[in-house]
């Protein structure tokens, strides 16, 4: 098995690959690879068929329906266009976290994982994806195609990285932002391990652009419930040291800080209009993909 593959559950893959991705919002021209236009014109693709009135142009008349049928009528089409998807993925330290004898994913593996299923199902409606890895500046790129190696290419960027560096995303979040033409549907897989009111502008960077924002804040299981007993060695992640503590006496304050973190994290993507969901390793895939899948596609029915 390619190193890449590892990325590409099966079993994951085969419960979400049903389910078509919808874009939340219309973007600049821009409808999924499975979605129809409601605009119709020349050079695209035939849907149907509509009486002839007078004023029609006559180009559009379907003659071998006239042959059959001995009436006029127009040919009817629908613009097919494709979906732009941009995958945005933290490969800083802080990602790192979380590997174990259990099986459980680190941190990194888990958001690769996430992403390469998004990739995998955005392929399959034709629809275009690109990738970009980030922690203190922008690491690794592949670039916007709907071609099939396009799974391959990312596969490969995330099995060839290993995270090492401090999260920083305010001024990488603007270059990626601003190397973005059109708008289009952007997903953020991060721990945001980063100061809150960096979160907001860095996410602001993609709001005021006009893209639809999805957030997977992917946290590990044990950094919600710090379920360590006696003494333990902690070992710091980028740029912090290692400390040495008794877990049941920082419990308790332990999880009030982060319930207040994750919290405002969530406050600041509703006040911006952000899709946040929230995510952690030991949480099968298809339990947070299927939501904003489904989501989308419900709110694209109802229009």
């Amino acid at each position: 098995m390619a190193k890449y593959e590892r990325f590409y559950d099966p079993e994951v893959l085969a419960r979400i690959s049903r389910l078509e991705l919808r874009a939340r919002m219309v973007v600049e021209g821009v409808i999924t690879g499975m979605h129809k236009s409601p605009y119709h014109g020349q050079s695209v693709e035939f849907a149907d068929h509509r009486a002839y009135v007078p004023g029609d142009d006559p180009r559009h008349i379907d003659w071998k329906v006239y042959g059959r049928a001995d009436r006029f009528v127009i040919k009817k089409f629908e613009e097919e266009t494709n979906l732009r998807a941009h995958l945005v993925l933290d490969c800083s330290e802080s990602m790192a976290y979380g590997a174990s004898s259990d099986g459980r994913l680190t941190k990194f593996d888990y958001a690769a994982t996430l992403a390469a299923s998004l990739a995998y199902i955005l392929h399959r409606q034709h629809d275009s994806v690109s990738l970009t890895l980030f922690d203190t500046e922008i690491r690794d790129r592949v670039p916007l195609s709907s071609n099939a190696s396009v799974l391959h290419w990312i596969g490969n960027a995330f099995a060839e990285r290993v995270p090492t560096a401090k999260t920083e995303i305010s001024s990488v979040f603007r270059r990626i932002a601003d190397d973005i033409p059109r708008r289009g549907v952007v997903f953020v897989v991060s721990d945001l391990f980063c100061p809150r009111d960096e979160i907001r502008s860095a996410l602001e960077e993609f709001v005021v652009r006009g893209h639809d924002l999805v957030v997977f804040h992917v946290l590990d299981e044990t950094e919600l419930t710090f379920p360590f007993e006696g003494n333990t060695l902690f070992h710091g992640l980028e740029g912090y040291p290692e400390v040495t503590a008794d877990p049941r006496s920082l419990r308790e304050a332990y999880i009030e800080a982060v319930s207040a973190y994750v919290d405002e994290v969530e406050r600041i993507a509703s006040s911006l209009g952000i899709d946040y969901r929230r995510t952690h390793t030991g949480e099968p895939l298809e339990a947070i993909l299927i939501p904003v899948i489904a989501g989308r596609l419900r709110a694209r029915r109802n229009r």
